[in-house]
């Protein structure tokens, strides 16, 4: 809600940078709530004329891709030395536990975890700088973190936008009241995607014979 009302005095060009900038700080690895600035940019665009959607979610790819790959060659240079620094740092999102979720993910999926890690929140600040530590190859990498941010960054920005156009007269007859279950359609719709993205990589997973896209 504070979000929401936040970016109504907020001029269309800055949210777009705004979307872009949080995004890729957050696929670099820093924990920001980029999913959140982006449903609520979506969400307001729905509302106002002067954001145009297409660029709102060419903007959140953009941020998505080109942090992700910061992200991969910091993690590149700074080795596992890098992790137990950001572990001292950020505590609760670079614990040793999530860590070594993410490191598992990334031995049993290969480039599928930069894909998917894409929708899920802790992979997604995980991703990049996880891979370069890992040392994936880097064209491995890039395909499956263009598509992945190109995906997540456009399919989110879409349902959520249509979301609130359809509720649009909800919101104007019962204000705060239409926001919240439109956000909570939007979230749901999220959720789903992700749920999808996990079966199709499991399924990936058990018919090939080696892990897919395993690391060289």
């Amino acid at each position: 809600m504070h979000v929401q009302e936040w970016l109504e005095t907020v001029p269309a060009v800055a949210i777009y940078a705004l979307v872009g900038v949080v995004i890729g700080l957050e696929s670099l690895g820093i924990p920001l709530p980029g999913e959140i600035i982006l449903v609520s940019s979506a969400l307001l665009a729905s509302q106002h004329g002067d954001i145009d959607p297409f660029v709102l979610g060419a903007c959140a790819g953009a941020g998505a891709i080109i942090g992700d790959s910061i992200g991969y060659a910091i993690g590149r240079k700074g080795g596992r030395p890098l992790l137990a620094r950001l572990g001292k740092r950020y505590p609760r999102h670079f614990s040793e536990a999530h860590i070594a979720t993410a490191e598992r993910s990334f031995e049993k999926w290969g480039m599928w975890a930069v894909f998917f890690g894409r929708f899920v929140a802790l992979l997604r600040i995980f991703a990049g700088p996880l891979a370069g530590v890992l040392r994936m190859p880097y064209w491995k990498f890039l395909i499956a973190n263009v598509f992945g941010g190109i995906l997540w960054a456009g399919g989110t920005t879409a349902v959520i936008y249509y979301v609130g156009v359809v509720a649009e007269a909800w919101l104007k007859r019962f204000s705060w009241v239409g926001l919240v279950l439109a956000v909570l359609v939007g979230v749901t719709s999220m959720l789903i995607m992700k749920r999808k993205a996990k079966k199709v990589s499991e399924s990936r997973t058990v018919a090939a014979p080696e892990p897919v896209g395993a690391m060289e």
